[in-house]
């Protein structure tokens, strides 16, 4: 059998070859359609497929640690295209990969997650609220204010502390409006974003343990995560009916 029919029958590998880092790397430096268009064919195979793949092998995983997030690999999976309309780089492609893994009932509105991305310099692993709408961030800051001091220990236990970068929230300069100044959690309340991140060489895409390394960090981060999602989860859930004045 030829080589290349045998590699198309074969079924894809949770992790990536080193052809897909050379593809990203070529991919950033001919980012046009005149370039993608014709090996399509060979980002799918190299790229899209494999991802396809550790998204599966993740999904399986969160059974035990996160079954609210378990969607679809291709759901997880953000698509290799830029959104350009509204962006004054025409670029039309990603230098990048990457997959987001929302829980059930937040889809559009995102909430707080599971993601990781890979390009040609490193591998990322994050997990939290990092893009919340108005009433999302209210909702978290709200139920900081009661709920400070057991999310700090989340963030403070020693296998996230030594699993993760420092937590940075790109805080606000000055107290929120409608929240009290000097409150014990305001360090907390100013942030605008709540997560963990973690930055890995990039020869981790590249090895069977990919997968697995990714599922140990989402593990970790999944008390953190779950937190975040709490009063979202609430200020979602639909409204018991009104029977003749009484709930």
């Amino acid at each position: 059998m030829p080589r290349s029919a045998k590699t198309a029958d074969a079924a894809p590998v949770p992790y990536l070859r080193p052809e897909a880092l050379t593809f990203l790397r070529n991919l950033k430096r001919h980012n046009e359609r005149e370039w993608f268009q014709p090996r399509k064919a060979e980002f799918e195979a190299l790229l899209k497929e494999p991802m396809l793949a550790i998204i599966g092998k993740i999904n399986d995983a969160m059974i035990d640690f996160a079954p609210g997030h378990i969607r679809r690999a291709e759901k997880c999976l953000f698509r290799i295209y830029r959104d350009t309309r509204f962006s004054s780089d025409k670029r039309p492609y990603k230098s990048h990969v990457a997959a987001w893994w929302s829980h059930q009932g937040l889809e559009k509105t995102s909430g707080a997650g599971y993601y990781f991305h890979i390009d040609p310099k490193e591998l990322i692993i994050a997990a939290g609220a990092y893009m919340p709408e108005k009433d999302q961030l209210a909702a978290i800051r709200h139920w900081l204010l009661d709920h400070h001091q057991e999310f700090r220990k989340l963030l403070k236990a020693p296998t996230v502390r030594r699993t993760f970068s420092e937590f940075e929230g790109n805080a606000l300069i000055r107290a929120p409006k409608g929240f009290p100044p000097d409150h014990a959690a305001m360090d907390l309340i100013r942030c605008r974003q709540w997560g963990l991140a973690a930055t890995l060489p990039v020869a981790e895409v590249l090895k069977p343990t990919l997968s697995a390394s990714i599922i140990r960090h989402f593990r970790i981060a999944a008390p953190v995560v779950d937190a975040l999602n709490a009063p979202l989860a609430a200020a979602h859930a639909p409204r018991r009916k009104v029977l003749f004045g009484l709930r």
